[in-house]
């Protein structure tokens, strides 16, 4: 891997950030009497997009808002600016990863399924959008228990409609968060990135067509699973399993994801996490055994997320992660990026390094890759397996994740080898995934059964009140 690539200075990177850090700036102190130095960062994303087709729109909502007279078109502009912005933050930069790793770049995806076109649905994106213009103009700092209600009505009512539930899920997810830091005005620490993203996201899916469906076709192939990716918060999990799929005709390979999500209670971590998602996802078995999996028509979409079905998958031969990082890595091609997915965060590709130093600093571990250092994100590995910050530094190649994070490329470790006794050994972050044989995973397994067997007694014992 062209290492020296990943540090090399992105031309116009830093500009379009600092445009999108000025719009952000402006919201914690709201917009509905902007003051001068929110009328700065919001001139800085005007003229950030003046070369773009967006140009007119959003100079004209630069200038209404920062008089204080901005309406819900104007709100919209702003939002979609800033998208617009990191978006092309996230493609310049995997333009930067493509080049280092060498591998075949994505081609465009297909059209996504039209939207449907419900007077109901036209009116609850309308209520959406209301609130979330309010939350505009009261600013992060303006935000209380009685303007972050507002948002309940209209999550339940769009919660019965397919096609509505994931803004729903966003508008959800995001009231709880105001909620859970009300009043505004009392906040030591403003989270103003990822407010703002979620704002941003979700002003844009209440316009027509942004939520429709991505367009999904049917693939017969095998899978070779590359490592587990954990995500975890207090009332949720999700594990999303990155792989490379060979297609049964013949044709290209390309790099596929199969996620699984499932509520839990706070109390359920480390191993507990596999067993609330091991029942909706037989891939976790295959990936802890090391197999392949064939897949029959299973459905796909244009961005390379598997439509998980086990009826539609069966366990293949052996299949071990180095050998497919190896020999299957290099030649398969990434999918595209979905238009409102085109964030810098979401960036996640797979790698293999090998042949590499380590470094010991502050912060864990980082990689010594030709002679550039890449700072290793031991903090994204789960508790939930045996790969540890120490197992890490001791390894010699590692396949991971090459993420982008606070203005640095980073890795984060899904599987590495080390040498044991003059033998390469492997060690997965997902090893415990499907089940374990190891001793440390068995007292992890029987300490979570037990914290499981608790909450469903006591969930009986309600449900029995």
């Amino acid at each position: 891997m062209r290492a020296d690539l990943l540090t090399d200075v992105v031309d116009g990177l830093d500009e379009a950030l600092a445009a999108v850090d000025g719009f952000d700036e402006a919201l914690v102190d709201g917009l509905l009497r902007p003051q001068p130095a929110q009328a700065v960062g919001l001139a800085g994303l005007a003229d950030a997009v003046a070369g773009s087709p967006l140009a007119g729109r959003v100079a004209e909502a630069a200038e209404k808002t920062a008089a204080g007279a901005a309406g819900e078109d104007h709100f919209v502009a702003l939002a979609a600016a800033r998208t617009a912005l990191l978006g092309s933050v996230h493609d310049a930069l995997l333009v930067r990863v493509e080049e280092a790793v060498g591998r075949p770049r994505a081609e465009a995806g297909g059209d996504t399924a039209a939207a449907g076109g419900a007077e109901h649905a036209v009116n609850l994106h309308v209520a959406a959008r209301s609130w979330l213009c309010d939350l505009a103009r009261a600013g992060w700092r303006g935000i209380d228990h009685e303007l972050v209600s507002g948002a309940a009505a209209v999550v339940s009512a769009m919660l019965p409609e397919p096609g509505l539930r994931r803004l729903a899920t966003l508008l959800d997810g995001f009231a709880a968060e105001l909620a859970a830091s009300c009043p505004g005005a009392t906040l030591e620490h403003v989270p103003v990135r990822r407010w703002a993203d979620l704002w941003s996201r979700a002003m844009l899916l209440t316009l027509p067509g942004a939520g429709s469906a991505p367009a999904v076709a049917d693939v017969t192939g095998r899978l070779l699973p590359l490592g587990v990716d954990v995500q975890e918060h207090a009332t949720a999990v999700q594990a999303q399993v990155h792989a490379v799929f060979e297609p049964a005709d013949g044709g290209a390979s390309r790099l596929v994801r199969a996620s699984v999500s499932a509520p839990k209670p706070d109390s359920v971590v480390g191993a507990g996490l596999w067993q609330l998602l091991r029942p909706h996802l037989s891939l976790l078995a295959a990936v802890s055994e090391g197999r392949a999996m064939e897949l029959d028509a299973m459905p796909v979409t244009a961005e390379g997320d598997l439509l998980w079905d086990d009826a539609r998958a069966r366990t293949g031969e052996p299949a071990e992660v180095f050998t497919t990082a190896r020999v299957a890595l290099p030649s398969a091609a990434a999918s595209p990026t979905a238009p409102l997915d085109r964030h810098p965060a979401r960036i996640a590709v797979p790698v293999l390094l090998e042949g590499y130093g380590v470094e010991e600093g502050e912060d864990g571990p980082a990689f010594l890759v030709a002679g550039e250092r890449l700072a290793v994100d031991v903090d994204r590995v789960p508790a939930a397996g045996p790969l540890t910050p120490e197992v890490v530094a001791g390894s010699g190649a590692c396949v991971g994740l090459l993420r982008w994070d606070a203005g640095a490329f980073v890795l984060q470790p899904l599987a590495v080898e080390r040498t044991v006794r003059k033998k390469a050994v492997a060690v997965h972050a997902g090893a415990w995934a499907g089940g374990t044989s190891d001793k440390a995973g068995v007292r992890a397994e029987k300490a979570a059964t037990d914290t499981v067997t608790v909450l469903r007694e006591r969930a009986g014992r309600l449900l029995r009140k």
